[in-house]
């Protein structure tokens, strides 16, 4: 009776380390395999685990052997590698804006209507027709220029001689008040053509009095030509 009991304890006790020897299989089956003696491993060098997934240390353990595994608050954690900011693009000047290149004048034909410079039949100036010749001369300002040339036109009402007269005398008048501006004398040429050139050649035949004066208004002028350049900025 005593070895019967005997042997049934003998039976449990082994039942029961089976058992725990199985336990740590089960639960560290997803484990990774380690090469230790800190630790207890099985056959395969599996962590061996208790039933609530704890290692086993074994004698030989301390901290400095601890694996982040069974142990993860014992492990020093590598601190994470912080990549430096990416250093500023230097700043871009932006780039300068062309420069606008200067505008050559080419010689230049400017036609005054002797009745805006004028009164009719007459060669004095008028208060408009100054301040015409007053933007003249502002406009030449700076210019390189060679020569201004005024040339005096007349209608053809009046005689050939008296309009050739008349016309050279317009012609005058302006050249004294754009010197009188300041313009040098010396570059300023007058010359009268009387009613040779007109601009309504056959355009005012068999019109009356005011109506034929009216129609030659475009004959009556003054044309003002200025060869030589001038430089400005756009």
């Amino acid at each position: 009776m005593s070895l019967t009991n005997n042997n049934i304890l003998a039976a449990a006790l082994a039942g029961a380390a089976v058992l725990l020897a199985l336990m740590p299989h089960a639960a560290s089956a997803q484990e990774e395999k380690v090469k230790t003696d800190a630790y207890l491993v099985d056959g395969r060098s599996v962590l061996a685990r208790s039933g609530f997934g704890l290692c086993w240390r074994t004698g030989y353990w301390t901290p400095a052997q601890a694996i982040e595994a069974c142990d993860p608050d014992l492990v020093k954690k590598a601190e994470p590698k912080v990549e430096p900011p990416p250093a500023e693009p230097a700043p871009v000047a932006p780039p300068e804006e062309p420069k606008p290149a200067p505008i050559k004048l080419l010689p230049q034909k400017i036609n005054f209507s002797a009745d805006a410079l004028f009164d009719f039949d007459k060669a004095v100036l008028r208060p408009n027709g100054k301040a015409m010749l007053d933007d003249l001369a502002s406009t030449l300002e700076g210019a390189d220029y060679d020569v201004i040339l005024l040339v005096g036109h007349t209608d053809r009402i009046g005689s050939d001689a008296y309009n050739q007269k008349l016309s050279e005398r317009r012609a005058a008048a302006a050249k004294q008040y754009l010197v009188g501006k300041g313009i040098s004398a010396d570059r300023v040429k007058t010359e009268g053509r009387g009613e040779k050139e007109p601009v309504t050649a056959g355009e005012c035949k068999g019109k009356p009095g005011k109506a034929l004066i009216q129609c030659l208004q475009p004959d009556r002028r003054v044309d003002v030509e200025v060869t030589g350049t001038k430089e400005v900025e756009q």
